[in-house]
């Protein structure tokens, strides 16, 4: 029984080491084949990094233009350029820390002026839509430029404003420079008296749809109440000329109802 024993002793201390060793290698393999599974995943990752880099970022989805077609629109005593009675209306509604509206205004209302105001093809309007909640100043500077009205300035310091967007106040420079009654300017500006016309202004342009500036009415003259229009399409964004051309040259075409 004992050389029994001793002879299964052996045995097993023959075998343990093979044993040890094909486990140890199992372990090797497993190990190896996790590491290579790791180095996969990094590839692949690095590879859809890369395609995602080479795509091109999407573009924000643009709203479509408002439908202002034949819808009527009051515009009161909102000042104007051009024959009142003219068959086409441009209202221009805009905010004066708006650069986008600042660039229109230095590069694409001269030739429409040009072109339609002073051919007496276009009334041109314009509706103040100051930014509130962005332009500090915009709301004040829509004021000055009525307070200047009072003195027959009204478009002198309007462009004024556009050329000097960076250095707003105070806005007493802007009456001197443009050589007005400082106090009547001054009076004017701190009573507020235009308030509720601006205000008014903001509503015309909320129910033709614009929400940014500058944005663009295009309308038919009532020709027998010039304060009233009909919506014919309108327009966002201080687009080129040619943009302009198109729609007004089209109505033209066309022609009022």
């Amino acid at each position: 029984m004992i050389r029994v024993v001793r002879i299964l002793m052996v045995a097993l201390f023959l075998v343990s080491p093979a044993l040890a060793q094909e486990t140890t290698e199992e372990m090797k393999k497993e190990i190896q084949a996790l590491k290579q599974g790791q180095a996969d995943i990094k590839k692949q990752l690095a590879e859809i990094k890369t395609l995602l880099q080479a795509r091109p970022a999407a573009r924000p989805a643009v709203p479509a233009a408002p439908n202002v077609k034949d819808v009527e629109f009051d515009l009161g005593s909102n000042t104007f350029k051009g024959d009142p009675s003219a068959p086409l209306t441009l209202i221009e509604m805009t905010d004066y820390q708006c650069p986008f509206c600042a660039r229109y205004a230095k590069q694409t209302y001269p030739q429409i002026q040009k072109e339609y105001v002073e051919t007496g093809k276009v009334r041109y309007v314009l509706v103040d839509m100051p930014l509130e909640s962005i332009h500090r100043l915009a709301f004040k500077a829509a004021e000055a430029t009525h307070c200047a009205g009072e003195q027959d300035k009204y478009w002198e310091m309007h462009d004024r404003l556009f050329d000097n967007q960076r250095a707003l106040e105070p806005w007493s420079g802007h009456a001197e420079a443009l050589g007005l009654d400082g106090d009547a300017f001054t009076t004017c500006l701190d009573s507020g008296k235009y308030a509720d016309d601006i205000r008014a202004d903001m509503k015309l342009a909320a129910k033709a749809g614009v929400r940014g500036t500058p944005g663009f009415l295009l309308a038919w003259t009532d020709p027998d109440d010039p304060t009233k229009v009909k919506g014919i399409s309108s327009l966002r964004g201080a687009q080129p000329f040619t943009s302009f051309k198109v729609q007004i040259d089209k109505a033209l075409a066309e022609g009022g109802e």
